[in-house]
């Protein structure tokens, strides 16, 4: 199976991009404990807006 170098370029940035989103979550869990306090689940509402914000400038730099 071969795979094109933009494809190839394309999993690498997305796969990257997931593992630092679960990295942040676990870190969010960590540094908050269980259960999660209020500003624990604020910091894990931030995570998800800069994931998504992250992936939207994500696909805009890999549609370039």
């Amino acid at each position: 199976m071969d795979i094109e170098g933009e494809t190839l370029r394309e999993i690498v940035v997305s796969v990257v991009a997931v593992g630092l989103f679960v990295a942040v979550i676990l870190a969010v869990g960590t540094t908050f404990g269980n259960p999660l306090s209020g500003a624990g689940g604020l910091a894990l509402v931030g995570a998800i807006v800069l994931f998504v914000l992250l992936m939207a400038g994500v696909g805009f730099f890999l549609s370039r």
